[in-house]
């Protein structure tokens, strides 16, 4: 019996036990998930709990509910990765031996790297929305803040959902449009980039929301340190930005255990092959969703498009053969814009943005690239997909792993921002 071990039963780890243990002779191979979590988030709802849009009991699930049968799940935080060895040593001393070895440990905030973030202020004046309880604090934080300078804030890039913060300062401009106080709150969105997003066409239609919706952007700033008793966050060139209310995306780094694995970048990122994902630090290690180094973006779109085609690569190396699956770096994002409405954009590692018409070229129903109600309904309706379809190994209707140029308007790529 071989053993094939998962590390990590969050989206992507979770998605690669539904694919496999349809795929792999029972007989033949042992499938093995480690997680020392017993839940599971729906984070794409990280975003909606602050407004109220969703209950923080609606986005949480058991872990074992969708972990499939003939799957073993080993509840323990992992310790390290003795690649070597082909061992993964648990904080508890057990070693877990394995034939095949795949690493979905995600990316976690990382508050302290950031000189004065996590301190007496955290959660208090300073807050993120990236964690369940970083969004549910924030939640009770806004049903009694009476108003003044809210920051919207991206540490440094990469970071997960690069569109979420974008869509945290849209849904805060309707929030309290909705409450009748939107001209108590002085809204500002500063990030390191040199616009919105890292795409530049996305950037165009993004920036002009912004500025629409009387959102101030201070773009080109590398934070260097926050003083929570002055509230004030400082970047590296001198620029000064007050707040009342700091909404930040910290740092976002791989789990820990990759750095005491050696095996890690210095985000903790596992350097792997993009199109193949295959772990550049042994042939026998596969990578997936947020852990990856790979330059496509961290979200849940885009662990469903790898696991499709890690599914096919791991197959093939089992069986001796070529590896002919290749990941394009396919990203689909729906993207709040407040007021009922949302964009939809979709891209890979070589284009940017374009309009057209997805999931069905010519017919839609949704529109890329322009805001509409029913690209919001989409958004909402992602959370049944998530937890019926996506996380379970189910495929979805009409969309491919790979990027399809049917019925959407491709131009060459202009250079990216940042």
């Amino acid at each position: 019996m071989k053993n094939l071990l998962i590390l990590g039963a969050g989206t992507a780890g979770t998605m690669m036990a539904n694919h496999l243990v349809k795929k792999l002779p029972a007989n033949e191979w042992q499938i093995t998930i480690v997680d020392k979590e017993k839940t599971h988030y729906y984070q794409p709802g990280y975003l909606f709990v602050p407004f109220d849009i969703y209950k923080p009991e609606q986005i949480v699930k058991s872990i074992d509910q969708f972990i499939p049968k003939g799957v073993k799940l080993v509840r323990e935080p992992i310790d390290r990765i003795a690649k070597d060895e082909d061992q993964v040593y648990l904080a508890n001393g057990e070693a877990l031996s394995y034939d095949l070895l795949i690493v979905a440990t995600g990316t976690d905030i990382a508050p302290d790297e950031i000189e004065g973030m996590l301190g007496e202020h955290w959660q208090e004046s300073i807050f993120d929305f990236y964690t369940f309880d970083g969004a549910s604090n924030l939640r009770k934080k806004l049903m009694n803040w009476e108003g003044g300078k809210m920051v919207v804030h991206i540490c440094e890039m990469p970071i997960k959902c690069p569109v979420a913060p974008l869509e945290f300062a849209f849904l805060a401009d309707s929030f309290f449009k909705n409450k009748g106080m939107r001209d108590k709150v002085d809204l500002t969105f500063v990030t390191p980039m040199d616009g919105a997003f890292t795409k530049p066409r996305a950037t165009k239609e993004l920036n002009y929301l912004l500025e629409q919706k009387n959102i101030r952007i201070v773009p080109n700033f590398n934070v260097e340190r926050v003083d929570g008793e002055a509230r004030k966050v400082y970047d590296y060139g001198g620029q000064v930005v007050d707040y009342d209310l700091l909404v930040t995306v910290p740092t976002n780094m791989g789990d820990p255990m990759i750095e005491r694995s050696g095996m890690g970048d210095d985000l903790n990122f596992v350097p792997t092959n993009k199109a193949t994902l295959q772990s550049l630090v042994k042939d026998n290690i596969f990578v997936i969703g947020d852990a990856t180094n790979v330059p496509a973006s961290k979200a849940g779109s885009v662990a469903h498009f790898e696991a499709e085609v890690l599914t096919e690569n791991i197959l093939a190396y089992i069986a001796g053969k070529e590896m002919n699956g290749s990941f394009d770096g396919h990203a689909n994002c729906f993207v709040e814009t407040g007021n009922g409405k949302a964009l939809l954009i979709d891209f890979n590692y070589d284009q940017e943005p374009v309009t057209g018409t997805f999931p069905i070229p010519g017919v839609g129903p949704l529109r890329l690239l322009k805001e509409s109600r029913v690209n919001h309904w989409g958004k909402l309706a992602f959370r049944w997909i998530y937890w019926n379809m996506l996380i379970t190994g189910k495929p979805i209707p009409f969309v491919s792993s790979a990027m399809m140029t049917a019925g959407k308007d491709i131009e060459p790529a202009p250079a990216e921002v940042g």
